[in-house]
């Protein structure tokens, strides 16, 4: 590419500008240089067994922007602002329990939002410079979105693991494009959390083992996203998420009043972040896709989201619910399921749960089931 120093700044320059056009809320360009310093963490993140399993295995594929484009220069970190309020929020009560999404699964589905962005900036890259080479990523990309966006200066890294803007706080998506173009670099922002560790205390499991460093096994929003059995102790600490964790963001003073709506596909629907727990219990394929489709919460299905949402009604203790429950545990051909239904009724306990437990007792076959079935019952006989 014959062009001066001079082009690459101007078309910086430019980027920035028609960034807020494309969507954008946020641009910062780094190298693409190896990310050394990250893959020494991850190796000792790995050996300490915290890695939540979702995570692409290959260290250097995570660290390295070479193997993703050969004559790699430069990367360019995008971030776009997401709302972090409920507007006319739907009210939980007695037989209308409701549930709740994190807020990275409100609106549309982020990764399709930010790939249509990406999309548009890769456009408008290649009317100015059509030889240039462009990939994408967004989040199911092997690189970490985190480890760039903070050495393009788009936000620091917090010690709640999430990267912080002083405009934006911690409530935006990540996506980076890799190109063979050499944009100036920008500079990291320094470090604002200070001597807070509002996040850390406040996390529900413990997970936030120390400043910017997560043992996934214990953290919510990745144990309500997993398939299996959850055991008690995190059942309760889940509460009525059915769908991530907020809460270390929530409690972060950077993100105080931040609550930024100007992205309208991005903008909650109160009945689908807050559902009625109920329903979900005998929702249906079909069903689940019209009503959470769209939302990032739906990639895992809808077992991990009917899972969560006995143990909600088990954490709200709530007595109309017992019959919708008992179906599960008596017909539900997922053990998973029929195990967090049994927890559940043993939480509520009323005379009609422990009875159907009793009675669930002796046709189940699953020994994860009957064990949750012996604990509900010893909980209540011992009451």
């Amino acid at each position: 590419m014959n062009r001066d120093k001079r082009f690459w700044l101007q078309m910086k320059e430019d980027l920035l500008k028609v960034a807020p056009e494309l969507g954008i809320d946020k641009v910062g360009i780094t190298t693409a240089e190896p990310f050394h310093e990250l893959k020494e963490r991850l190796i000792r993140h790995r050996e300490r067994g915290h890695e939540s399993g979702f995570e692409e295995p290959d260290l250097d594929l995570r660290t390295d922007p070479s193997l993703h484009l050969e004559d790699a220069k430069s990367i360019i970190a995008i971030a776009v602002a997401y709302p972090s309020k409920l507007k006319n929020a739907p009210v939980s009560e007695p037989g209308k329990r409701r549930g709740i999404l994190a807020r990275s699964a409100w609106g549309e589905d982020y990764h399709q939002a930010l790939r249509r962005r990406m999309a548009k900036l890769s456009e408008w890259i290649l009317e100015r410079v059509p030889e240039a080479k462009l990939v994408s990523m967004v989040d199911t990309g092997a690189l970490s979105d985190r480890a760039v966006a903070e050495r393009a200066g788009v936000g620091w890294s917090g010690k709640n693991c999430s990267i912080l803007n002083p405009e934006l706080g911690s409530w935006m998506y990540l996506g980076e494009t890799i190109t063979n173009l050499p944009l100036p670099p920008d500079s990291a922002l320094p470090d604002d959390c200070g001597d807070c560790t509002l996040c850390i205390d406040a996390c529900p499991t413990g997970a936030l083992v120390g400043p910017g460093q997560l043992n996934a096994q214990r953290c919510i929003s990745f144990i309500t996203q997993t398939k299996g059995f959850i055991d008690d102790e995190m059942k309760l600490k889940i509460g009525n998420r059915l769908y991530g964790c907020d809460t270390c963001q929530i409690v972060c003073p950077v993100n105080r009043k931040i609550d930024i709506r100007h992205h309208a596909e991005l903008l909650p629907d109160p009945e689908v972040v807050k559902p009625l727990l109920r329903p979900l219990l005998s929702m249906g394929n079909r069903e689940f896709r019209e009503k959470l489709g769209s939302s990032s919460a739906a990639w895992r299905g809808r077992k991990p989201i009917q899972r969560n949402a006995l143990i909600g009604l088990g954490n709200f203790r709530d007595a109309e619910s017992v019959p919708d429950i008992l179906t599960v545990l008596r017909a539900d051909p997922r053990p998973e399921l029929r195990e967090s239904a049994a927890w559940a009724l043993g939480r509520i306990g009323t005379a009609e749960a422990l009875d159907g437990l009793r009675e669930a007792r002796e046709g189940e076959e699953s020994a994860e089931v009957l064990a949750s079935i012996d604990r509900a019952l010893e909980r209540t006989d011992g009451q």
